[in-house]
């Protein structure tokens, strides 16, 4: 059963009524009053032109093809990069750490339980792809996250369900899955499915695609498609999302995460 929490009286009229809204607010912030902001706003005229009007494996392929125009990065120049992607926009010398949503020193990483480290969402042993420059390194699905609670989420495909995890409320975990806080449920899901178009096995790394089960072990999947669909649906890009897509594209990788500028693109490929 999904513990996806209620947006309150306003938002569940809109999603009744067939709304789509789009939430405006700091990853850690348990109320504010939403902003109006359209996603499309924030794209370079032009970026998704040869994705238009398509859907399918053909709308797949065109932002392939789109989005692997990028800057590689080193596995080392990442602990750089982290500091300005996940950037606490209240306090601009820590980072917002993903699955506990707490706020830290970016100077604070390393390997020590109370640090952060480099936790890759889709896990780097799903493929085998490792740290190598390219889906190792690429800073659309690398995100802070505390030492311990990285451990603890492993190589696990994610899922709803298990125990709470200890240092990071809101987050569950079983033997075979992992289910992360609401507030970056869509989250997850759109770094997932960028990296599934984004490695599509031309370019000597693996054909990276999501499936529908958990245990995926080292084979180039992870699941679960059905419930990333559903994070997707539920958690709509918020504006940490959004930015930290705009940070990656004009100042590190200058590529884009297609989900988080087009979240509907979700369900006309899957």
């Amino acid at each position: 059963m999904s513990r996806f929490r209620a947006r309150g009286p306003l938002v569940a009229a809109a999603l009744s009524a067939g709304l789509v809204l789009t939430a405006v607010v700091a990853p850690n912030a348990a109320s504010a009053a939403p902003a109006p902001h359209t996603v499309a706003d924030d794209v370079p005229d032009g970026y998704y032109a040869d994705a238009e009007g398509k859907t399918g494996q053909d709308l797949k392929l065109a932002l392939h093809t789109i989005i692997s125009d990028m800057t590689k990065v080193s596995y080392s120049q990442v602990w750089d990069a982290i500091p300005k992607t996940d950037q606490d926009p209240d306090n601009p010398g820590n980072v917002i750490l993903l699955y506990s949503g707490k706020s830290q020193p970016a100077s604070q990483h390393g390997g020590g339980v109370d640090q952060w480290n480099r936790e890759h969402v889709w896990a780097k042993s799903h493929g085998n792809f490792g740290t190598s420059t390219g889906p190792g390194t690429d800073l659309h699905h690398l995100r802070p996250a505390n030492v311990k609670v990285n451990s603890i989420r492993s190589n696990k495909d994610f899922d709803e369900g298990g125990s709470e995890v200890d240092g990071a409320p809101g987050n569950y975990t079983d033997g075979d899955s992992f289910e992360p806080r609401d507030a970056v449920k869509g989250d997850v899901a759109r770094m997932i499915l960028y990296m599934a178009v984004r490695y599509d096995g031309d370019d000597g790394f693996p054909d990276l695609e999501p499936n529908d089960q958990v245990n995926n072990g080292s084979s180039p999947n992870i699941g679960r498609i059905s419930m990333l669909k559903k994070w997707n649906d539920e958690d709509p890009p918020d504006a940490f999302e959004q930015h930290r897509n705009d940070v990656i594209y004009n100042d590190i990788q200058h590529n884009r995460n297609p989900f988080i500028d087009h979240p509907e693109w979700v369900d006309s490929i899957w």
